[in-house]
C-alpha cells in the first residue's frame, strides 16, 4: 500500500502517557489514542501508540505520509545529568569559563543560601589549545595542532564519549575551530564532536560553551534513539520521513537532528504552544495567553498577532539554554506538585509525587498531600478518570490532606484543599506575570488557553486572578502537544554576530544575511522542502552602547527603519528610550518550510447540553450539586451554566459559579465571566 498524502501522525512521549494524534485530512477525521510511556525505551511506547491509532483508524503503516514526534529524551538526559561523559576544548587561559559562569542567580532562590551546581563538565575535562583569534576575526596567534593532539591524547586517556569545542571568538572566525574540530574526529574515532561554530555562532562565550557542551552530553543518547526509531519504523514499512519537534515550535529531520539534538531540548512544551495557537486560530483568536499543567510542572507562554516569539534567554533546569526557542516560562506546579506544612507555612512544590507513586487518590501508594488531591476532596474530578478505566482512591487523598495540611494548618478539610489550590495558582500568576505584564503586556486583553492534564481545572481561577474574561479549552486539552505537532511548520535559525557592534551598517549587514540566507537555502533543500513553501524572515538583535543585553526586532533593511523598530520595542518592554547610540550585534534568518495544514473539522449543531448526573463540590460559599456533562456528547453552540463539570478521556474542566462556557463549532469550549 502506498502512502496517502492526506495521512499524517504525530507521537508526543511524556513522563508518564505518550499521546497519540493521527490526522486524516482529506476526511478531516481525528483519531487520538494514550499508551503508558516506557522510561528505558522510548521507541517501545511510540510504535504501540501508532499500531494503536492505526488500528482504531482501520489504516495500514505504510499509508502514512508524515510522522511527526516530540520527545523528552534530550531534556531528561539534561536535567538527570545522564548524558555523555563529555570534554570541552576551549582556548588557552579560558579554562574555567563554565565555573566561573555568571553573576546572576535564579529569579526565585534565595541569594545567601543558593549554592552554584556542579558544571555539566569538570574542570578536569576541559581542555585547552593554543591560538587566539580576535574579537574582529583576525588571527592573533595561530592554532598550534600539537595542543590539540595532546587534548585528544586526554580525551582518549578519560574514556570521554562526546567533545565540545569552543574557541574564544569563533563567531567572528570560525577557522581553528573548524580545524580543532577535524583533528579531533581523526583522532577519536567513534567519539561524537561538535562546535559551537555549527551549534551557536553568537557572542557571549560561557552561554556558546554551555550551548555546546549540552549539544555534546546530548548527541549520542539522541543520536542511537533517533536512529532506532527510523529502523523500527522501516521495520514498520513505514517509509514516511520522521521529523522531530524542536524548541523553536517547528519540526526538522533526522539529520538535523542529529548534527544538533539540543535543539530538541524543550520538545513537548512547544508543541503544545503550536497546538494552542492553532486552536485559538480556528475560533479566530490571535492574542493568547498558553497555560500547559501537566503532572509535575506548568508552561506558560504569550502570543501576540497569532506570532509565537522566540528567546535565546530560555533555560533548561538551572541551565541557561541560549538556543533559540519558544519563549516561555516554566514552574514547577502542576497536578503532582506536593503540599505540605513547614514551619508553619503551607508551600506547594516544586517537588512532585511523579507518576510513581503519584498523588494518594491514584491509589497506587502515595502518602503526600498534592494538587490531584486536593481537587479530589473538593470535588473537582469524577470517580473514575481515563473514560472509567482509572478509579479515585477519594478516601486515600482525604487522608493526606488531612495529615499533611489540614491538622497542621488547624483548618477543615474543605478550607485546607482549597488553601493548596489557591497558592499553586498565585504561583501560576506571577509566572504568567513574566511573560505578559514585565513585557509591556496586560493580561486582560488576552484569552487564557488552559491545555494540559491539570490545565482545565485551573483555568477559571487563574483567569479571575489575572481579570481575564475569557478562557479556551482546547477539544483535546490532555494530548494538545500531539495535535500541536501536526500544526507545526519546518523550521529553522542560522545567526551570526557581528565581528564587532556598532552602528547599523547596511552593507556588512546585507553581506551577512547573504551568507544566512544561502545556509538557510541549503538546509530547506536538504529538507526537500518545496519552492513554493519555502519563506525566510530576517531579524536583528540590538542594543544601546553599553547595555548588556539585546532587543530582537524585525529587519527593515534601512538604518532609519531598524533603529526606530528598537526604539519600539525598547520601550515596549521597558517604558523607556535612551538618547545614547544604537548597536547591531546579531543577525538571524528565520527560514521556514510550510507543511499542509491539519484538518480542522466542524461539530455538528448541538441538541442542548444534556447532565450526566450531579456530583457534591465544595466552594468558598458552601457545598454545591454540580451538573457533569460527557464533553463527547457536546454540539456546536451547546450551552454549559456554572458551576459545571465537563469530563472527557483526557482531561477534566471546571466551569466556576459566574462563568458560562460555549461549544464552538471547531469542538473548543469558550468560557467567559458573566460577573464582569
Amino acid at each position: 500500500m502506498s502512502a496517502d498524502n492526506s495521512l499524517a501522525i504525530a507521537v508526543d512521549i511524556g513522563g508518564t502517557f505518550t499521546d497519540i494524534a493521527l490526522h486524516d485530512a482529506s476526511s478531516g477525521r481525528i483519531w487520538r489514542a494514550k499508551t503508558p510511556s516506557v522510561p528505558s525505551d522510548p521507541s517501545q511506547a511510540f510504535l504501540t501508540g501508532i499500531r494503536l491509532a492505526l488500528d482504531d483508524a482501520g489504516k495500514a503503516a505504510p499509508s502514512l505520509a508524515r510522522v511527526l514526534h516530540g520527545t523528552t529524551v534530550a531534556t531528561n538526559m539534561i536535567l538527570e545529568g545522564k548524558g555523555a561523559k563529555a570534554a570541552l576544548v576551549t582556548t588557552a587561559g579560558f579554562r574555567h569559563v563554565l565555573t566561573i559562569g555568571r553573576q546572576d542567580i535564579p529569579r526565585r532562590a534565595n541569594y545567601l543560601a543558593w549554592v552554584k551546581p556542579a558544571r555539566p563538565v569538570p574542570a578536569s575535562r576541559v581542555f585547552e589549545v593554543k591560538e587566539r583569534i580576535g574579537a574582529g576575526g583576525v588571527v592573533i596567534e595561530p592554532l598550534d595542532e600539537a595542543s590539540v593532539d595532546a587534548a585528544a591524547r586526554q580525551c582518549r586517556k578519560l574514556g570521554v564519549e562526546a567533545v565540545a569545542v569552543c574557541l574564544l571568538h569563533s563567531f567572528a572566525n570560525p577557522a581553528h575551530e573548524r580545524t580543532v574540530a577535524d583533528i579531533l574526529k581523526a583522532r577519536l574515532p567513534g567519539v561524537a564532536v561538535t562546535a559551537s561554530s555549527d551549534v551557536l555562532p553568537v557572542v557571549r562565550e560561557y552561554e556558546r560553551s554551555l550551548a555546546t557542551v549540552f549539544n555534546a552530553v546530548v548527541m549520542p543518547g539522541v543520536s542511537t534513539y533517533v536512529s532506532r526509531l527510523e529502523k523500527r519504523l522501516l521495520d514498520e514499512h513505514v517509509a514516511a520521513p520522521l521529523l522531530l519537534m524542536q524548541s523553536n515550535g517547528g519540526v526538522a529531520g533526522g539529520a538535523t537532528i542529529r548534527r544538533a539534538p539540543a535543539l530538541t531540548a524543550l520538545s513537548g512544551p512547544a508543541a503544545g504552544v503550536v497546538g494552542a495557537r492553532d486552536v485559538a486560530e480556528a475560533c479566530g483568536i490571535r492574542d493568547i495567553i498558553t497555560v500547559d499543567i501537566g503532572g509535575t510542572s506548568a508552561d506558560i507562554c504569550l502570543i501576540k498577532d497569532g506570532r509565537i516569539s522566540l528567546t535565546q534567554q530560555g533555560h533548561v533546569g538551572e541551565w541557561p539554554l541560549p538556543l533559540p526557542m519558544v519563549d516561555m516560562v516554566t514552574i514547577g506546579a502542576g497536578g503532582g506538585s506536593i503540599a505540605k506544612v513547614d514551619s508553619g507555612t503551607l508551600t506547594v512544590g516544586p517537588q512532585s509525587a511523579g507518576a510513581d507513586p503519584g498523588p494518594a487518590a491514584y491509589g497506587r501508594g502515595g502518602e503526600c498531600a498534592t494538587v490531584t488531591d486536593a481537587h479530589v476532596v473538593l470535588g473537582h474530578l469524577p470517580a473514575k478518570l481515563l473514560g472509567g478505566r482509572m478509579a479515585l482512591d477519594v478516601d486515600a487523598a482525604a487522608r493526606v490532606i488531612d495529615r499533611e495540611v489540614a491538622e497542621p494548618s488547624k483548618l477543615d478539610r474543605a478550607a485546607a484543599a482549597r488553601g493548596v489550590l489557591s497558592i499553586l495558582d498565585h504561583n501560576m500568576v506571577g509566572a504568567v506575570r513574566i511573560v505578559s505584564v514585565e513585557r509591556g503586556h496586560d493580561p486582560r486583553d488576552f484569552t487564557l488557553v488552559a491545555f494540559g492534564g491539570a490545565g482545565p481545572l485551573h483555568g477559571c481561577s487563574l483567569a479571575e486572578l489575572l481579570g481575564i474574561t475569557r478562557v479556551l479549552i482546547p477539544p483535546a486539552p490532555g494530548v494538545l502537544c500531539a495535535d500541536g505537532l501536526l500544526a507545526a511548520d519546518l523550521k529553522a535559525e542560522f545567526s551570526r554576530t557581528l565581528p564587532k557592534a556598532g552602528a547599523v551598517a547596511l552593507s556588512e549587514a546585507r553581506r551577512i544575511f547573504a551568507e544566512l540566507t544561502a545556509q538557510a537555502d541549503d538546509w530547506l533543500t536538504a529538507e526537500k522542502v518545496a519552492a513554493e513553501d519555502r519563506q525566510q524572515t530576517r531579524v536583528a538583535m540590538l542594543r544601546y552602547h553599553g547595555q548588556g543585553g539585546e532587543v530582537l526586532v524585525p529587519w527593515a533593511d534601512s538604518k532609519n527603519g531598524v533603529e526606530a523598530a528598537f526604539a519600539s520595542a525598547h520601550k515596549s518592554l521597558y517604558g523607556f528610550t535612551l538618547d545614547a547610540p544604537i548597536e547591531l550585534v546579531t543577525l538571524r534568518v528565520e527560514a521556514t518550510g510550510r507543511m499542509p495544514e491539519p484538518p480542522r473539522p466542524m461539530l455538528a449543531k448541538g441538541r442542548g447540553a444534556r447532565m450526566r448526573g450531579q456530583f457534591p463540590v465544595h466552594f468558598e460559599t458552601g457545598l454545591a450539586q454540580v451538573p457533569l456533562f460527557e464533553r463527547a456528547s457536546l454540539g456546536a453552540g451547546d450551552f454549559i451554566a456554572g458551576p459545571a463539570i465537563v469530563s472527557q478521556l483526557d482531561a477534566t474542566t471546571l466551569v466556576l459559579p459566574g462563568w458560562t462556557g460555549e461549544v464552538h463549532p471547531s469542538a473548543a469550549i469558550l468560557l467567559s465571566n458573566r460577573r464582569r
